[in-house]
């Protein structure tokens, strides 16, 4: 994703068509500046986008968002490791993507006469036990248990906004929301998350050709697993787009957290 052309003025179809987004990994020694090795993961798998590294430096592992697959426009969740002296990758959450008519989708979408999960972002929690993962397309929000990195447990799903869905909040129940779970944050004790609704605007008027109205919520989780939104948080920015989340003091994905 790194040519302007790929990003700059929206999705590309032709691009993306012809696997044109990126689908590898690569390892460097950074203070070796010398480049170690290439995970492919495959053509299918377009748009590598989001690494988080557990934050425990003594697990040598993290997690990867791939936005969307070109067989099924699913989205997926991978894990990168070490295995036997090398890196390794394996997929772990593969989320589908949800059918819909024509009439209700953006043009980039009516072909596929489906919506597309559009994972946008991922956060782990900083005792490395939750993951959250955006699907700003469908307008999802969930929680997986990966306390086994390798069989994750889906603990908890919220809807916000969507392409089709628009989900309101409950502080508004009569207003549908569009944009949907975007760049995602988590408090250091992991009991408070927050996200916006933009991505970016050229992104935006595709999939939300109507106009994002932006705004930022937040969800208080329960340390079994399971998550609720607030009812009294809801921040509305209109036409500023809101993007990415900060909490004052620190929070999981702060680099108050790097290890020597």
């Amino acid at each position: 994703m790194g040519h302007p052309q790929h990003g700059g003025n929206g999705v590309n179809p032709e691009i993306l068509l012809k696997g044109g987004y990126g689908h590898k990994l690569h390892i460097w020694d950074l203070q070796k500046r010398r480049h170690l090795q290439e995970l492919d993961l495959g053509s299918e798998h377009q748009m590598a986008l989001e690494l988080r590294p557990a934050h425990d430096p003594t697990r040598a592992y993290g997690f990867l968002g791939v936005v969307v697959s070109l067989k099924d426009l699913s989205a997926s969740i991978w894990v990168w490791h070490r295995d036997n002296g090398k890196w390794a990758t394996k997929k772990v959450i593969e989320i589908p993507a949800e059918p819909a008519d024509p009439a209700l989708l953006p043009p980039l979408l009516q072909g596929f006469k489906a919506v597309p999960p559009f994972i946008t972002d991922i956060n782990l929690s900083l005792d490395d036990r939750f993951l959250y993962v955006s699907c700003w397309g469908t307008g999802e929000f969930l929680q997986y248990d990966v306390s086994d990195p390798f069989h994750p447990k889906k603990t908890g799903s919220i809807h916000l906004g969507g392409v089709v869905r628009h989900a309101p909040h409950p502080r508004q129940p009569k207003t549908p929301l569009n944009g949907g779970p975007q760049m995602v944050e988590v408090s250091r004790d992991g009991r408070r998350v927050y996200f916006t609704n933009s991505l970016y605007s050229p992104w935006d008027a595709q999939l939300y050709p109507e106009g994002v109205r932006s705004w930022m919520v937040k969800l208080n989780t329960r340390p079994e697993g399971g998550m609720e939104l607030d009812p009294k948080f809801f921040v509305e920015f209109g036409d500023l787009r809101s993007h990415q989340v900060r909490l004052e003091g620190g929070d999981a994905s702060s680099d108050s957290y790097c290890y020597s």
